[in-house]
């Protein structure tokens, strides 16, 4: 997701995702050097310390770093005729902390712990704003992402109330014990758990036996939503008297096209 933020009258572009957050350092330099960003960074980038800096990042970050083309350029640096721009210093070490590229739209981007270091360089008072205005955004960002999963982990369990009355109504005798009619919800609870995650609850327990909770709390946003619309299928599923083998089929088969939308992702096809 892409966000831009202001920093001193500057705007300061962002990519925020679920693994690594991204910011320009070009927008950054900008607040040097307006019309030559590029150099700005290719000085910062050439000074010992940085790369010293750059090195142990991704030493830390990064198991597929090349250490022997680092040294190079580690007893390179700080010489007058260093220069290492940007692409040259990800191409030669396979560093994943900073990401260039040419053209109109292009640029250079570091992971946010690189971009606070290179915001120090340009003015500590940058640096001072840019990580408070940072750490609001993510703050924001996890405000949203906790109401979403909320509204639709609400939305699942009164969907929830729609298939056990279908399944109270349907599927279960009016002479049964109490353990017999819980058997039944569970029973139907896990063909909603085969047809969306490929495995029972049961299943689950045993893979997962530190977790807490069940497979359903640890469910993303666009698995609930899919889990949601599976609930009230599912309860439609009974009222038309399909058997369980015929509804797992179909539900397992909705699964997989939603999630594919959804996500991008395959739900795993049940053989």
């Amino acid at each position: 997701m892409k966000q831009k933020i202001k920093i001193l009258g500057k705007e300061v572009t962002i990519y925020l995702n679920e693994k690594k957050d991204y910011i320009s350092l070009t927008d950054i330099a900008k607040f040097k050097n307006h019309k030559h960003p590029a150099d700005i960074i290719k000085n910062w980038i050439r000074a010992k310390e940085t790369i010293i800096f750059l090195g142990l990042w991704e030493k830390i970050n990064n198991p597929h770093f090349k250490v022997v083309e680092f040294d190079q350029f580690r007893n390179l640096a700080g010489l007058n005729a260093f220069v290492l721009p940007p692409q040259q210093w990800i191409e030669k070490t396979n560093a994943i902390g900073l990401i260039s590229s040419s053209g109109r739209y292009g640029g250079t981007f570091a992971h946010k712990d690189i971009a606070f270091e290179f915001a120090s360089w340009i003015s500590a008072e940058f640096r001072l704003y840019l990580i408070k205005e940072f750490q609001r955004l993510k703050e924001e960002e996890n405000e949203r992402h906790s109401l979403d999963w909320d509204i639709k982990r609400n939305l699942t369990k009164i969907n929830y109330r729609i298939h056990t009355d279908a399944i109270k109504n349907n599927l279960i005798p009016e002479e049964i014990s109490k353990k017999e009619e819980n058997l039944i919800y569970a029973s139907e609870a896990d063909i909603l758990n085969l047809a969306l995650f490929g495995m029972t609850a049961k299943e689950w327990q045993e893979k997962n036996p530190k977790l807490k909770g069940n497979i359903r709390d640890y469910a993303d946003v666009s698995q609930l939503v899919c889990l949601s619309n599976l609930e009230n299928l599912n309860a439609l599923f009974i009222k038309e008297g399909l058997d369980k083998s015929k509804r797992l089929e179909k539900l397992n088969k909705i699964a997989i096209e939603q999630m594919t939308i959804l996500t991008k992702e395959n739900v795993k096809r049940l053989k």
